[in-house]
């Protein structure tokens, strides 16, 4: 099968696809700024089987007392920086970033660890 953009030289071929994805990436972030807009933020959310395995590894880990909960969003722009969905727990590692930036946080998602906004954090 012929595919529709068979014909273009490589480099067009490859700008085509950026193209696409860096306007599927900006429709995605209005569509979860929109719902993060439209959804109220519940104070708990229930947590799956897994996120419950996940949270009790971050508590024998770093102490209840480092437990957050993700209220919003977050799609990580920078790099090592997170992408969590809210209700999703985490454990502060370090309540600043390596430039010393007091409004990225340092945590640990349960395997990934990367920089979230200190403001889209509650404790747990």
């Amino acid at each position: 099968p012929q595919l529709p953009h068979g014909h273009m030289a490589l480099p067009s071929f490859w700008k085509v696809v950026e193209d696409s994805l860096q306007q599927s990436g900006a429709q995605l972030r209005a569509f979860c700024q929109a719902f993060e807009t439209v959804t109220p933020s519940p104070g708990t959310q229930p947590l799956t089987p897994a996120e419950e395995r996940k949270v009790l590894s971050l508590v024998s880990k770093h102490g209840p007392d480092k437990l957050y909960q993700v209220t919003s969003n977050v799609s990580g722009s920078r790099e090592l920086d997170l992408t969590l969905l809210r209700g999703q727990i985490v454990a502060l590692l370090q309540s600043s970033d390596t430039k010393g930036n007091t409004s990225r946080w340092l945590v640990d998602a349960g395997g990934p660890r990367g920089f979230v906004p200190a403001a889209k954090l509650q404790p747990y």
